[in-house]
């Protein structure tokens, strides 16, 4: 009898980090709380980015960078000259940077909310990380909204069946 690998999605999982309100600059942005996977062991996991332009007008480039740290023994992550943390914070990003650009969202209208998809494994060579925190950079030219900014991930394993 022949099986078939299925994947098996996780339960989708609130990410913490206050992007509500960020104000735009090219290198402060602000780092996630750290995603740790050393009890459900996913093979992977699809983050999704919910971004909501603030009202006034984004000015060019207008874009939202996503990128990604990643750390194989849970205490030392991919940085640039700062120091990440395993907390919600500020995170000074250098240019060009040594974290992982997961993507660019184009963001040039105003009072829009803005979805992008993106999985963790496929930024490390399709090995998951022990853990890994999201770093987003508001370059938009304006302050994201006061709500509606958020992102979360849902891991993924396989079954057969």
């Amino acid at each position: 009898m022949t099986t078939t690998d299925k994947i098996l999605y996780g339960t989708s999982t609130a990410i913490t980090c206050t992007i509500n309100s960020l104000a735009s600059s090219a290198t402060a942005g602000r780092q996630s709380t750290a995603v740790v996977n050393t009890s459900n062991l996913y093979v992977d996991a699809l983050v999704e980015v919910i971004i909501a332009t603030g009202s006034s007008a984004p000015t060019a480039p207008s874009y939202v960078a996503i990128y990604v740290s990643g750390s194989s023994d849970g205490t030392n992550f991919e940085t640039d000259t700062a120091a990440i943390g395993t907390s919600d914070a500020a995170y000074t990003i250098d240019s060009p940077t040594n974290l992982r650009l997961a993507r660019i969202i184009n963001c040039s209208t105003a009072s829009k909310t803005y979805i992008a998809d993106f999985t963790i494994a496929n930024l490390f060579g399709g090995i998951m990380p022990e853990q890994w925190i999201v770093v987003v950079c508001n370059v938009t030219g304006q302050t994201l909204n006061s709500s509606g900014n958020s992102m979360n991930y849902t891991g993924i394993n396989y079954t057969n069946g």
